[in-house]
């Protein structure tokens, strides 16, 4: 349950790039960039409850390893997917369904912070948090 706790985001890796390959307006990536998030996580077994809160939005997110649910990123952009435990790492694999592009995301905790790794249409990004 290395996951468990609060995280705050200290910093990012290449993420204007990334949300401009998302296909998210340069306003939009502009707030994102200093968004203040904070994300809870809380993992019992293969059920994860993570309420993430930031500059623009709060939302609870609920899921099972291994069972597909659908949701909204922050700009609206609609996908569908699962998360997997691999070893001390999580995977996601997410579809848009605006146009079937796949999202992967991956997060571990690595010397003491979470890094939340992405994937899309060839663009890589990270967001590194530290435990609040």
């Amino acid at each position: 349950m290395a996951f468990n706790g609060t995280w705050k985001v200290e910093h990012n890796e290449n993420y204007d790039k990334f949300m401009e390959q998302m296909g998210i307006n340069v306003m939009k990536r502009k707030l994102a960039e200093h968004d203040n998030l904070k994300v809870i996580i809380e993992q019992t077994g293969d059920k994860f409850h993570i309420k993430e809160s930031s500059t623009f939005r709060n939302k609870d997110i609920d899921f099972t390893l291994g069972v597909q649910f659908d949701y909204a990123l922050a700009d609206g952009t609609e996908v569908s997917g699962t998360w997997e435990m691999d070893g001390d790492v999580l995977k996601g694999k997410f579809t848009r369904k605006d146009n079937s592009k796949v999202l992967t995301t991956t997060r571990a905790v690595v010397g003491g912070e979470l890094v939340q790794s992405y994937n899309y249409d060839g663009v890589d990004a990270k967001r590194i948090f530290k435990k609040a």
